[in-house]
């Protein structure tokens, strides 16, 4: 069977993360959406997205397939349902659609021709930019579940101190001494060579991916991932950083989302709780306002290729779009457009040949091509949020 994830509904309640991926690669527990399908499917998976970023994400279609809206997280039961759908079928959660059955020939699709099976069982649906860090915790333990499940972990050095050690798993390369892993409130995964340096706190649930770095002294809260070749260090709580992205030096991440190829300079700090503990409103992209999150925590969403310099505060719940690049004393306003450059004296555009050579050297030291599709998606990106500029 083929099988096909699609954006849905919820694509632009998860800008600026997904100007520049499909809903399907986002990060949330150990592995990206799309990583979950495939390992519980058994097969690989193409992608339905905006036709600026299809070049990169193609789709692949066949005589039958199946589309699965990727804001769903997949678990055992749902993998049934879903590789159990016949033509005119479809699996749905309430009024919305989690997967239905195609056929190439199929010109227009009519959900409410199909036979409509319920799911009615408890799922994870990342609908908006909080979620991912709201939901990580309960992502994080399917996931560990889901790759440890008959897998033998790497034995734990002697020199760490250890509670829980039943529930922390590390993978081949992996290397951690002189550290404090405590299990007790959810697991701890280490990736293949990643590695925690002395010193470090860290409290689970907590997914450290491959390749990636805890630096030293570091406190960690779960529930919180730090992606593929990322470097954290200082302390952070209940945050997530896709991958490629740094927060090496001392400073707090509280109740965040980074994106990809993201750096934050030495000591720069995020609020997460308004002085007046009022519920925290964010950036939303879609109604271009300031949207209620139901959360009294919430903190900083970095587009990717953003970047700040040292010292730098963000205020509670700042969204920061894709390629800014932000500096200098004081809080930046809460909203900071793509492409801009400055900081809480005032922003000015941030001129795409310059951010693409910026984006070209980062992207390199990771022995990663900044390519021509790279450079052409974040130029409409830029196109797009031309509008957020004009008001510099």
């Amino acid at each position: 069977m083929n099988y096909i994830l699609f954006d849905g509904p919820s694509r632009q309640q998860l800008l600026p993360f997904t100007y520049t991926r499909p809903v399907a690669d986002l990060r949330i527990g150990i592995l990206t959406i799309r990583e979950k399908w495939e390992k519980h499917l058994g097969y690989t998976t193409t992608t339905i997205t905006e036709e600026y970023l299809s070049e990169k994400y193609p789709m692949v279609e066949m005589e039958e397939n199946i589309m699965i809206n990727a804001s769903f997280l997949p678990n055992s039961e749902l993998i049934e349902m879903v590789k159990g759908l016949e033509e005119n079928q479809a699996i749905f959660k309430d009024e919305d659609v989690i997967a239905f059955f195609t056929k190439e020939a199929q010109e227009d699709i009519d959900l409410e021709s199909y036979e409509a099976i319920e799911y009615n069982e408890n799922v994870i649906r990342i609908e908006h930019t909080w979620d991912i860090f709201a939901k990580n915790g309960d992502a994080i333990q399917e996931d560990f579940e889901l790759l440890t499940n008959g897998q033998k972990s790497q034995p734990i050095p002697n020199s760490n101190n250890i509670i829980c050690a039943e529930n922390i798993f590390i993978e081949e390369g992996a290397k951690i001494e002189f550290a404090t892993l405590n299990a007790s409130s959810g697991p701890i995964y280490l990736g293949k060579d990643s590695e925690v340096m002395e010193g470090s706190i860290i409290r689970g649930p907590f997914a450290l991916c491959d390749h990636a770095t805890v630096k030293l002294g570091a406190k960690i809260y779960g529930p919180t991932t730090i992606g593929p070749h990322s470097k954290v260090g200082g302390e952070v709580n209940n945050s997530v950083l896709f991958g490629y992205s740094n927060k090496g030096h001392d400073g707090f991440l509280g109740n965040s989302v980074l994106g990809e190829w993201c750096n934050l300079g030495a000591d720069t700090n995020n609020s997460n709780l308004k002085n007046n503990y009022a519920e925290v409103r964010l950036w939303n992209y879609e109604t271009e306002g300031f949207a209620r999150t139901g959360l009294q925590f919430c903190g900083l969403m970095m587009g990717d290729h953003s970047k700040c310099g040292i010292n730098t505060m963000f205020n509670t719940g700042t969204v920061v779009g894709v390629c800014a690049n932000i500096f200098g004393s004081g809080f930046p306003r809460n909203f900071v457009p793509s492409f801009s450059w400055g900081g809480s004296n005032g922003f000015t555009t941030y001129l795409t040949k310059k951010a693409f050579e910026v984006a070209q050297v980062v992207m390199s030291r990771r022995d990663i091509e900044f390519t021509d599709q790279d450079k052409a998606i974040l130029q409409q990106v830029f196109e797009d949020t031309n509008k957020w500029r004009s008001s510099y």
